[in-house]
């Protein structure tokens, strides 16, 4: 693809718009919203060229979300009014690198899930540490329908295996499953492969959102001596579909994380998270409203309440100080975004094999 020169053109590559234009068109949408996620290992020769094709001509279907490109691939979540699917479903189709691509619709399509288009080309569409060149990508473990998942997970002796973030995990999981303590997906893999070491031979069910962390994990476990990796077809994602057209009890329970504005949808109602701050049953995940820490923590009604939706005494007692206030001291103050850790969530994630 050619780069695109012209002015005109380069001014429609980004939003222009601020946030509080930004919810306001939202806020006054009339139409539904069918929120997806896709993704392709596939060669992208020139990944800022095929970014900017892709903008221009998804940002006229008023596509809303986060895609990265690659030259490995593409990998994103986006939401689309209903009545422009099916023409967004055939303007990936007439991209020879896209087509035919399986989208994975939400469990929970609400309308505020994004509020503009980004496109970002990145080194990796997910960053795994890994050296591809060492081995070969396209090599990947078994993947596993709802019903096999089921069926499998029944069998003695099957490990399963949550390939994603502590923060992910900590409000949904299938059951059994092992969760490993970490923040990143390149800590996540070699710790994994030490865990089962000398469980090479197993069955081994690996999961995560929506697929994607699957297919490179499944690949380079297979290369370093798992014969028996699998994985859930789709992700949490299709997997939750799947059960409920095919009426099957679900083995995942609570809620799926999404990087998104909704933060989660709900797979089960099984509460199986606590709130951070008083320890009561909850899943409702949000980053704290004062800007300078923004950390993630999930929270009850009753503690957003008293906290006006922040982390800690520390952080509401610094967003009622005056603006000017405010941005003196943000500089020299630490707030639980730079030192949140394993004390916040002592005892709710699951360490290794019992």
């Amino acid at each position: 693809m050619p780069p695109i020169k012209s002015r005109a053109m380069r001014s429609r590559l980004k939003n222009i718009l601020s946030p509080a234009e930004l919810r306001a068109r939202l806020a006054a949408e009339t139409e539904s919203r069918v929120t997806f996620s896709f993704y392709r290992y596939v060669h992208i020769t020139e990944p800022a060229a095929f970014r900017d094709e892709c903008y221009v001509a998804w940002d006229e279907l008023l596509v809303f979300g986060r895609v990265y490109v690659a030259k490995e691939g593409v990998n994103g979540q986006v939401s689309v009014p209903q009545s422009k699917f099916e023409a967004y479903r055939a303007a990936l189709d007439r991209v020879p690198a896209l087509r035919a691509m399986r989208l994975n619709l939400a469990i929970e399509a609400k309308a505020g899930s994004f509020l503009k288009l980004k496109i970002k080309v990145r080194d990796k569409i997910v960053a795994d540490g890994l050296n591809d060149a060492s081995f070969d990508v396209t090599k990947r473990g078994r993947h596993l329908s709802a019903p096999e998942v089921n069926q499998l997970l029944d069998e003695e002796g099957t490990i399963v295996v949550d390939m994603r973030n502590h923060y992910e995990s900590e409000v949904g999981y299938f059951e059994g499953a092992i969760r490993p303590d970490f923040t990143y997906f390149r800590d996540l893999l070699p710790a994994v492969e030490e865990m089962l070491a000398d469980k090479k031979e197993a069955n081994i069910v690996m999961y995560c959102t929506g697929g994607i962390r699957c297919e490179k994990a499944s690949a380079y476990y297979l290369h370093r001596g798992f014969p028996n990796v699998a994985m859930v077809d789709g992700g949490i994602i299709d997997y939750a579909r799947q059960c409920e057209e095919l009426e099957l009890e679900s083995k995942y329970i609570g809620k799926n994380f999404v990087f998104d504005e909704r933060l989660g949808e709900r797979i089960s109602d099984h509460v199986v998270s606590h709130c951070h701050q008083c320890g009561t049953p909850a899943d409702r995940q949000i980053d704290c409203t004062n800007g300078p820490c923004h950390t993630l923590i999930v929270q009850c009604e009753a503690c957003a309440a008293t906290f006006d939706n922040c982390c800690s005494q520390e952080c509401y007692d610094f967003k009622q100080l005056p603006p000017e206030d405010r941005e003196r001291l943000k500089a020299t103050k630490i707030f639980n975004g730079q030192r949140y850790g394993k004390a916040m969530r002592a005892g709710v994630v699951n360490k290794g094999l019992s």
